[in-house]
């Protein structure tokens, strides 16, 4: 059994636990109960409590466990009993091996999000102080991300959401680049959005936009229906974000600069439609670690 309120008798209120013992019960007792990633979630929640690196809990295997430890433990067990992702218990996820601060207010970056930033520092490799556009910042992990592999970008992060645009500015202050991105509360539907950026200056946009059709909402896993705003996930038919970022694309970025967005795993046929239609040529579509197509880029020649 695990922690007593989390099961109703748990662990028994007089034991004396250790990490060690305490993470195998854990572990036993989320996989009985059919909770994803029970070591890790383990690890990661009595991490939290005890203020240790994952690696410390087993150079302290033998470390008592108190009683005002056992039961914060136990209240964080709880909520990822119900389902509230780890990421968001934790309030981290590390995407392309740096930490991000993440909870209700912002999608938990996924690691396909990855290749995106990936592909998309590839088009940048040759070029000095290039200007970038990142639409649906979120977390703020890919601008971030970027600016920190590449120090002579400059980027411009744009979210409709202004509490995502707060996570993101913390995220940008904790790996001190706040100083080369900027950013801005915008909504891509509306027609005055690029009206504040100068046009024909971005040598890349990237964005990894809402694409699930709402019609997939129910089907998504309850983790994701209940915990991450759905505003980040879903349009009505998934395609309407593309339509509005290849609009404003078109004018924002300099000739022969390149738009990049992550997609759908059916949707790389229409987006690429959609990216022709607009005036983008050499369309690519990349697949993710699954061999999903993922991500399509192109580039503006006017």
């Amino acid at each position: 059994m695990l922690p007593r309120a989390c099961s109703g008798k748990l662990m028994e209120q007089a034991r004396e636990w250790q990490v060690v013992d305490l993470l195998k019960t854990t572990e036993a007792f989320f996989s009985s109960k059919g909770v994803d990633e029970a070591r890790i979630g383990a690890e990661l929640l009595l991490s939290q409590v005890l203020g240790l690196k994952r690696i410390e809990l087993y150079l302290n295997y033998q470390r008592p466990v108190f009683p005002d430890e056992l039961e914060r433990f136990r209240g964080l067990c709880r909520q990822r009993l119900e389902g509230r992702p780890l990421q968001y218990i934790a309030g981290e996820q590390i995407f392309y091996g740096l930490q991000f601060h993440v909870d209700g207010r912002v999608l938990i970056p996924r690691p396909e999000t990855e290749l995106l930033v990936e592909h998309a520092l590839g088009f940048l490799e040759k070029e000095e102080n290039a200007r970038v556009m990142d639409i649906g910042t979120g977390s703020g992990c890919i601008a971030v991300t970027m600016a920190l592999r590449n120090p002579s970008l400059v980027v411009d992060a744009l979210d409709c959401s202004t509490d995502a645009l707060a996570v993101a500015l913390s995220n940008a202050e904790a790996h001190k680049v706040q100083d080369r991105v900027g950013f801005h509360q915008a909504d891509m539907f509306s027609d005055s959005f690029s009206v504040p950026f100068s046009a024909g200056s971005y040598g890349l946009i990237v964005s990894n936009p809402p694409y699930i059709p709402d019609a997939e909402w129910d089907h998504l896993q309850r983790e994701v229906r209940e915990y991450e705003p759905r505003l980040a996930l879903t349009t009505p038919t998934g395609m309407e974000c593309y339509r509005a970022i290849a609009t404003h694309a078109v004018k924002l970025l300099k000739p022969e600069g390149v738009l990049c967005v992550e997609v759908h795993a059916d949707g790389a046929e229409a987006v690429s439609a959609i990216m022709a239609s607009a005036g983008f040529s050499s369309i690519s579509v990349m697949q993710d670690y699954s061999r999903l197509d993922r991500m399509i880029s192109g580039r503006y020649l006017p």
